[in-house]
């Protein structure tokens, strides 16, 4: 007894498909590669990938999707096992990769989604309160941000976000789990 080990750690990854001004969305590329490399490569002792998935760039398109990736993260799971949603987005006026520490209830979109939505200053979920409420993430992104740094990867700039006002950011936690 005890001699079991820890158990493994499921990652669920999902990226946009393209969006307005942008023809080719590179998280896209990334989660459409990552299983496919993966395989080629070998995962990490203790570590399984749940599951890749493209998002559309909508607001109200992606929900749908969202939600059933994380009904089928919880519903069955027993207590111990570990789950990670791991979410890319896209911001084209950045160079960097943004290690993201909170996200707010707000929806604004300087234009129309790919169904056409353009909310303005607009609660993410209503029920929440207002476009102030904010959620906190689980995980030391200073820690992982200084790691990047000072790893063999000189490519991998980051940096550190406290206002992430997109959807997929600010969902993943809702409902708690």
């Amino acid at each position: 007894m005890g001699s079991e080990g820890p158990s493994p750690v499921t990652v669920h990854v999902t990226g946009f498909k393209r969006f307005h001004g942008v023809a080719e969305n590179p998280t896209e590329r990334i989660v459409r590669g990552l299983q496919p490399f993966m395989e080629t490569r070998g995962l990490p002792k203790g570590l399984v990938l749940g599951s890749c998935t493209v998002l559309e760039a909508a607001g109200q398109g992606a929900l749908g999707p969202l939600y059933e990736l994380l009904e089928s993260t919880v519903s069955g799971r027993e207590r111990q096992e570990r789950v990670i949603l791991l979410h890319f987005g896209a911001n084209s006026g950045s160079h960097r990769f943004a290690l993201e520490n909170q996200a707010v209830n707000e929806a604004t979109f300087r234009c129309p989604d790919e169904l056409g939505w353009k909310p303005q200053r607009t609660p993410i979920i209503s029920s929440d309160g207002s476009i102030l409420h904010a959620r906190q993430v689980y995980f030391n992104s200073y820690y992982l941000d200084k790691s990047l740094r000072i790893s063999k990867h000189p490519t991998w700039k980051t940096s550190i976000s406290y206002y992430a006002a997109y959807l997929l950011t600010y969902c993943p936690t809702y409902p708690p789990f």
